[in-house]
């Protein structure tokens, strides 16, 4: 983790304008391909939900402006951020579910599907206090939907970014879903979404990149 020096900071202005806003969040939604890595997934039989988690966990790692957060009106780069899913429990319930992030997928899925099953038998609405190196996650797979929004702490305001995915469809012989980011402004662009979903869909076109084979 470091320390932003705002003095130095080229966002210095961009950060201080936003932060004086009542709601300073936007959110983009788009549609990504995921014909290539849906395939991959089930041919080597990988759980879709598991895969998806590590792609836009990954994605988010690799831009340093989705690592940013606000802190006592100061902002830090945390060296890695760690995906926090939302996950259905039996009673059609969610329980957030915290998995630790590495960019190899070998080593990411294991742990993220130990981590998921354990939370489905121990469901919590709690974060560690202060913690602050995540991003919210969360799957709507029952709706194809074009824009969401979410709720976040404002006082101060939350600069976690909230990263969700929706229904699958297929036409053509191709498989899209949604999805959104909800980001602070003070902390980034649309400049720096458009990156990610840049990444995201090139981890997503090839998969025999990092998933492996069985």
């Amino acid at each position: 983790m470091r320390m932003i020096d705002l003095s130095t900071w080229p966002r210095q202005k961009h950060f201080e304008m936003f932060s004086q806003f009542d709601y300073p969040h936007f959110n983009i939604c788009s549609k990504v391909d995921i014909t290539a890595t849906l395939h991959s997934a089930r041919e080597i039989k990988q759980s879709i939900n598991t895969v998806l988690i590590y792609c836009l966990a990954r994605a988010a790692n690799e831009l340093p402006e989705f690592r940013l957060r606000i802190r006592n009106g100061q902002v830090i780069e945390h060296e890695q951020v760690q995906p926090s899913a939302s996950v259905l429990s039996k009673d059609n319930l969610f329980s957030f579910c915290t998995m630790p992030y590495d960019p190899d997928y070998q080593v990411f899925s294991p742990k993220a599907e130990e981590m998921i099953q354990f939370r489905l038998g121990h469901p919590t609405l709690d974060d560690e206090p202060g913690q602050d190196d995540l991003l919210f996650m969360s799957c709507i797979p029952w709706i194809d939907f074009t824009s969401i929004s979410h709720p976040i702490h404002m006082h101060p305001a939350d600069s976690i970014p909230r990263i969700t995915w929706g229904k699958f469809t297929t036409g053509n012989g191709r498989t899209c879903m949604p999805v959104s980011v909800q980001v602070h402004h003070g902390l980034m662009d649309g400049y720096h979404v458009g990156q990610y979903y840049q990444i995201l869909q090139e981890l997503l076109d090839s998969p025999a990149n990092w998933m492996g084979r069985a």
